[in-house]
C-alpha cells in the first residue's frame, strides 16, 4: 500500500510469519501473561509497549514472542477485558501528542514551512482516524482540535 502523504510506495514483505501455536521454548501461563499486561498497564504503558516488554523482558524470566499464540487474544483486549484500556486508542494519542508538539514548534518558529506542512499532515490524520473511531471508541460528537487534544492528554 503507498504511503499517504509521500509519493514513495510502503514496505513490502512486512507480513508477520505465519505461525499457529507458540514456540516451545516459551511456555508461558496464559493467566501469568495477562496479569504481566494488567501490571504493565497500571505502570502507564501503551499496548505496543506492553508487547515489546513481553517479548524482551517477558513473564518470569521466559520471554513471550508474541502474546496472542500465548493468550488466544490481543493485549488491548486483554486490557479492556480487565478495565485498564485508556479512554482514547493508541494510534490517536500518539498523533495529537505530535501535533500538539508541532504546534508548539510553530509558534517558536513561524517561518518553518517543512513543519507547517507536517502539522497539517499529521491534523488531516487525526481527522480521518476520528472520523473511523467514531461511534466506537469515541462519542459521536467527538471532533478534533488542538485545544481538545491538550485537554485530553494532559
Amino acid at each position: 500500500m503507498a504511503r499517504m502523504h509521500t509519493r514513495r510506495r510502503g514496505s513490502s514483505s512486512s507480513d508477520k510469519p505465519v505461525a499457529d501455536d507458540p514456540p516451545e521454548w516459551s511456555d508461558v501461563d496464559a493467566d501469568d501473561v495477562e496479569a504481566r499486561i494488567v501490571e504493565l498497564a497500571e505502570q502507564g504503558h501503551d499496548p505496543s509497549q506492553i508487547g515489546m516488554k513481553l517479548r524482551d523482558e517477558g513473564v518470569k524470566g521466559t520471554p513471550v514472542p508474541n502474546v496472542k499464540l500465548a493468550t488466544g487474544k490481543k493485549v488491548t483486549t486483554i486490557l479492556e477485558e480487565h478495565d485498564a484500556a485508556s479512554e482514547l486508542p493508541e494510534d490517536l494519542t500518539n498523533l495529537m501528542e505530535r501535533a500538539i508538539r508541532l504546534r508548539e514548534h510553530m509558534e517558536q518558529n513561524p517561518q518553518d514551512a517543512q513543519n507547517k506542512r507536517a502539522l497539517q499532515n499529521t491534523e488531516s490524520k487525526i481527522r480521518r482516524l476520528v472520523k473511523y473511531y467514531r461511534g466506537g471508541k469515541l462519542d459521536e460528537e467527538f471532533t478534533y482540535s488542538y485545544d481538545v487534544a491538550v485537554e485530553l492528554l494532559e
